[in-house]
């Protein structure tokens, strides 16, 4: 099985295949049959995890234009958060004989089968956004996307400077909101948190973790319980903005005050997250760059042309404190 860890440099050619359940939503980008010079424009199937956030939105987005830009003949399926949709759309791309096919899978695993069928057809696979753990490391070709087990080392270093500026003394008690159980950024970011947490400050205790699974209305619901069970935590770490500001709701009803009462932390860097920092109720947010469109269209197009690409492309992030957020907001294009 592979980690994003031990991905190694490679070009290797890969696949998948099927047809679309009823129940996922497709539709078709062509954007033209040929392009400058008679050459056969590119087929890329795309599949997305869905709609879960202001996140996913601006990453379905930003393919989306940047595949009208490339002059991509885009097949574009939302898999509404369920596995088996995307495996379905996948297999729908092979039938229609894509040139490409790349997917941010919902979770982690259960994906070798369909992937060995994409091989089989010679269709390269390109992960975006999210890994897979895998039993042939030639299922795929290259992920393009965050290190989430990074994201939550920064989070847990953030979080010591947000305690530091509040001159916060004592025990620190965290609430935690994960992210969909069994995806990768879930996993990772509690991974990278916990791992921080562990070496170096041993009065964190998480002391109680569900998750909100990446919606908002999933982090104001856990939220509320949270505060019925353990009213006395004092910090969130929020796997996403968007369950950070459904659960400022949350706070809120309680009677607490959000970034003040309760420390918050999060990773996305959405716009409005930009917004609730800005009016003091998130303290730090980890940057997670959503617009991968043009970054994918270009490995797309070297895949396509049988080019050597690295085995895992990272985006370049950053960390802003709340001092920070005024200042940031306008700059926010997601």
């Amino acid at each position: 099985m592979l980690s994003r860890r031990n991905f190694l440099t490679a070009a290797v050619g890969v696949a998948a295949a099927g047809t679309l359940a009823a129940c996922a939503k497709e539709d078709d980008s062509s954007t033209g049959s040929s392009s400058a010079g008679g050459a056969k424009t590119i087929s890329l199937g795309f599949s997305q995890v869905g709609s879960e956030s202001g996140w996913r939105s601006a990453n379905t987005t930003s393919v989306k234009d940047a595949a009208k830009d490339a002059g991509y003949n885009l097949k574009f399926s939302d898999a509404q958060q369920k596995q088996e949709n995307q495996i379905s759309a996948i297999r729908n791309f092979i039938a229609q004989k894509v040139d490409v096919i790349a997917f941010s899978p919902v979770v982690v695993t259960g994906w070798d089968a369909v992937l060995k069928e994409a091989k089989a057809a010679k269709i390269p696979v390109v992960l975006t956004d999210r890994s897979v753990e895998t039993s042939d490391d030639s299922l795929f070709v290259t992920l393009v996307g965050s290190d989430f087990t990074d994201e939550g080392r920064r989070a847990a270093k953030i979080l010591d400077k947000v305690l530091t500026k509040a001159g916060h003394k004592g025990a620190v008690k965290i609430a935690q909101l994960e992210g969909t159980t069994g995806a990768a950024p879930a996993i990772e970011r509690a991974k990278g948190f916990k791992e921080v947490m562990d070496a170096e400050h041993k009065d964190w205790k998480i002391v109680v973790s569900q998750t909100g699974d990446f919606t908002r209305a999933g982090g104001k619901q856990v939220m509320s319980a949270f505060l019925q069970s353990n009213p006395d935590v004092n910090v969130l770490f929020a796997h996403n903005d968007d369950m950070a500001i459904g659960a400022i709701q949350a706070i809120e009803a309680a009677g607490k005050k959000p970034g003040t009462d309760i420390l918050i932390v999060c990773i996305d860097g959405v716009k409005d997250g930009f917004v609730a920092m800005s009016e003091g109720k998130i303290n730090a947010i980890v940057e997670c760059n959503p617009l991968l469109g043009p970054q994918l269209m270009d490995v797309v197009k070297k895949v396509k042309d049988g080019e050597t690409v690295e085995r895992w492309i990272k985006t370049k992030e950053s960390d802003f404190m709340q001092d920070q957020a005024k200042a940031e907001l306008p700059n926010r294009k997601y």
